[in-house]
């Protein structure tokens, strides 16, 4: 099991209210939480679900996709299928961490075996129906964080935060 925690990374853009997405899109527009998503994951595998997957115009370039659903006749052009996290995960063919990108049923699956958190908390709450779950104070410790303020119409203060295990 501990092999399989140091292989995962979870990575999140999270409000101040929990708010990961609304009717499947980022409530916010950040462009650089995108160019740090991009940074991180390039390289390495990213699992998400099949919701995450169909909000985004195509497999994300230079990583592994990796979808997972419960359909099984479910096909996503230049992605890997997966029918569970760990399933997921025994697919991986590209070097740790496989990046957990959402949704928010998947997360809360990751999160037991993940090792890392890659958290931009946004200072701000949005309205959404799609949440991240909560990292436990006395399992994660702040290892790092890179704070920012996002100007224009949408003024907001932010920060890369890296959460590790305890």
């Amino acid at each position: 099991m501990q092999a399989l925690r140091d292989a995962v990374a979870l990575i999140a853009a999270v409000a101040a209210n929990g708010v990961i997405g609304r009717h499947g899109r980022l409530p916010w527009r950040l462009p650089e939480d995108l160019r740090h998503f991009r940074t991180l994951t390039t390289g390495h595998a990213i699992i998400m679900g099949r919701r995450t997957w169909e909000s985004l115009p195509h497999a994300l370039p230079s990583r592994q996709n990796i979808v997972v659903t419960r359909q099984d006749a479910y096909r996503a052009a230049d992605a890997t299928i997966a029918s569970s996290l760990e399933d997921a995960l025994s697919r991986v063919a590209y070097p740790p961490p496989a990046f957990v990108i959402g949704g928010g049923e998947l997360y809360r699956a990751a999160l037991p075996v993940a090792r890392t958190a890659h958290i931009t908390e946004i200072a701000r709450a949005f309205e959404g129906d799609a949440t991240f779950p909560p990292l436990d104070p006395r399992e994660w410790r702040e290892t790092s964080r890179e704070a920012h303020v996002h100007e224009g119409e949408q003024a907001f203060s932010y920060a890369f935060v890296t959460y590790e295990r305890t």
